[in-house]
């Protein structure tokens, strides 16, 4: 068992993680995306917004290689840390149920902004369940991720608008220092 345990972790030890600025960064993308679309309705929006994101976390997941519009975005995938493959439908439920749960309240906060303590107590959800992988140095994996036993990589597919952004920023910079 231990060598299997040890072999397991050789494995994933492998794949290229990603940082958690970049994670951070793919989650953004997709919870502002799911949020305009669960935004033109009103008093059911938290509803929406929770389906919403189950379809697009789960569903396109599954049929676009591991990868939701934020990760197709920033070049990254997800996979299945003990068969390094696509996780299955029950293991993806299990992740973006309980990450879309949290970002579901983090909306609700963040629709009541006016209210500092319900913003505080309604992000501490998310906060709490990402806690983890600023700890775990090595896997990088959130509470979602140990739940389902999955894990984010590195992958050649995407548009990498993050090395998009920095090329055009670096470009502007130089042009500045020209004038």
């Amino acid at each position: 068992m231990y060598e299997e345990d040890y072999r397991d972790e050789l494995t994933y030890r492998r794949l290229p993680r990603v940082p958690i600025e970049r994670r951070m960064g793919a989650f953004a993308i997709d919870f502002l995306a799911v949020w305009f679309v669960s935004s033109f309705f009103g008093a059911a929006q938290w509803l929406v917004f929770f389906i919403a994101w189950l379809l697009m976390r789960i569903i396109i997941v599954d049929r676009n290689q591991g990868q939701s519009l934020g990760r197709y975005a920033l070049d990254m995938t997800i996979i299945n840390i003990r068969y390094n493959c696509l996780p299955d439908l029950i293991a993806l439920g299990k992740r973006e149920g309980l990450l879309g749960f949290t970002a579901m309240l983090a909306l609700l906060g963040l629709n009541n902004f006016s209210n500092g303590l319900l913003l505080l107590f309604l992000l501490t959800p998310l906060l709490i369940d990402c806690i983890p992988a600023f700890f775990d140095q090595d896997l990088e994996r959130a509470f979602h991720d140990r739940l389902a036993e999955t894990m984010i990589v590195q992958t050649p597919r995407g548009f990498s608008l993050d090395l998009r952004l920095k090329k055009i920023f670096a470009e502007i910079q130089r042009n500045m220092r020209k004038y």
